[in-house]
């Protein structure tokens, strides 16, 4: 039994990320050292959950849905850190992998590092290339899926060894320090299937819909709303625009994360610019299967 690492998510009816999220933290966490938040019960989280720690929490819709899940994750995050030395903790659909290159295990890895920070993957986006890749994802996504795009938003401080705060969506945290290693990545997933995507998407619009809300006044992220969806396959398609860039070191975008941290406003939170880079990637045949 270890004590390494825990992983933490939250998930509603996302069978599709939540397969993905198993296979992979329960592989190598161990399922034991997986914590699930189920939101309303859902049966099919809890089979697909079992071994793992599942806490089954009320599903009524709520405006701030977002801020309150945080909430409970910070604080759960807070008493797992005094069973576990490091927690990762993210939606459904991250996956924090080290680069295989590195030789060890996302386990190996956090029993050698250093504790009491928080650690931040490059985040990459997987978007499925529906011009390219016609392979249906089964059992794995990279592999069907080779394509990726850079996407600091999702450069999440998200591998948690101290008591620091985490913002609401887990982007950022009142940790005043930068550590972003050369060898991590988060592979966030939401775009890595067309068909699951707009399945996706038709449930959370569902979501805000039967709740009242809008845009404006709650606190949910834009992407749960109808009006700013867009069209589904127009989305995919733009994927094929955006600049094909050669090999794969990404090491000057961690320079750039360095070069802009600072304090976010009065908030008590730190960042880096994020801006939007209209590039993609193929991912090395080392990276396929990992995820």
């Amino acid at each position: 039994m270890q004590s390494v690492a825990a992983a933490l998510t939250m998930v509603r009816d996302d069978a599709f990320f939540l397969k993905a999220w198993l296979r992979y933290y329960g592989g190598i966490f161990g399922r034991e050292n997986c914590y699930i938040v189920n939101h309303g019960r859902g049966d099919e989280v809890a089979a697909l959950a079992d071994g793992c720690n599942v806490i089954g929490i009320p599903g009524d819709p709520h405006p701030n849905f977002d801020m309150k899940r945080w909430r409970l994750l910070n604080n759960l995050v807070q008493g797992l850190r005094c069973y576990y030395t490091h927690v990762v903790v993210g939606d459904v659909d991250e996956l924090v992998v080290v680069d295989p290159g590195d030789g060890r295990t996302l386990l190996e890895y956090l029993r050698e590092a250093r504790p009491r920070r928080f650690l931040t993957p490059l985040g990459l986006e997987v978007i499925h290339r529906i011009d390219l890749e016609k392979e249906e994802i089964s059992d794995r996504i990279l592999g069907p899926r080779r394509h990726v795009r850079l996407a600091p938003h999702y450069s999440k401080p998200c591998i948690v060894s101290h008591g620091a705060k985490i913002a609401r969506g887990g982007h950022f945290s009142q940790y005043d320090k930068i550590h972003a290693p050369d060898e991590l990545y988060l592979f966030h997933l939401k775009f890595c299937d067309f068909r699951n995507y707009t399945e996706v998407m038709n449930a959370r619009n569902a979501v805000t819909e039967s709740v009242g809300a809008d845009v404006q006044t709650s606190s949910i992220g834009r992407h749960w709303f109808a009006e700013a969806r867009g069209e589904d396959r127009a989305v995919f398609e733009a994927f094929s625009d955006l600049e094909m860039k050669a090999g794969f070191d990404l090491g000057w975008v961690r320079k750039r994360m360095h070069r802009s941290w600072g304090p976010r406003g009065e908030t008590g939170f730190w960042s880096f610019a994020r801006p939007e880079y209209e590039q993609q990637y193929v991912v090395p045949d080392r990276f396929l299967g990992v995820i």
